[in-house]
């Protein structure tokens, strides 16, 4: 059996035995590592579960988008918890989170990633809150040219 050299979801290639979680962990460790790179962690989050759709519920990957362009219109992650805590709130909401194998987020249509995961981590940890912030702001765009959103 061959060993996917891409990722299925956002095709990012797998170079060298990693793959977009083992990136994702990356991103998650320079958080550790460098705290004042927290300030970035509702898009690295955002983007990795958007770009592999299938980790969210359809619902989720709605909000998702409409997320996404609230933050990068400048919404601060302290306001869209406030806007969100009664919408999301698990004793409230009838749907899930996360996707399950019966239902789990999908683009209507395909979408050409310009930015991925892996082009956070290749760029380095110095520059890693740029990165992200580019990444996100590339995935509106595509998002936005495939008719995503």
């Amino acid at each position: 059996m061959d060993t996917p050299r891409a990722c299925p979801e956002c095709g990012a290639a797998w170079q060298d035995g990693r793959t977009c979680q083992d990136d994702f962990h990356q991103m998650l460790f320079w958080e550790a590592e460098f705290p004042e790179y927290g300030i970035v962690h509702h898009l690295t989050v955002l983007c990795y579960h958007m770009q592999h759709p299938s980790l969210y519920s359809p619902e989720t990957l709605a909000e998702g988008k409409r997320m996404l362009a609230d933050f990068l219109a400048g919404t601060p992650p302290s306001e869209m918890r406030r806007r969100m805590r009664d919408r999301v709130d698990s004793g409230r909401r009838s749907w899930k989170v996360t996707g399950t194998e019966d239902a789990h987020g999908a683009y209507e249509r395909p979408v050409r990633w310009t930015m991925t995961a892996r082009d956070v981590v290749v760029a380095g940890a110095d520059r890693y809150v740029e990165s992200v912030r580019a990444w996100a702001r590339s995935m509106y765009d595509a998002l936005a040219a495939s008719g995503n959103l």
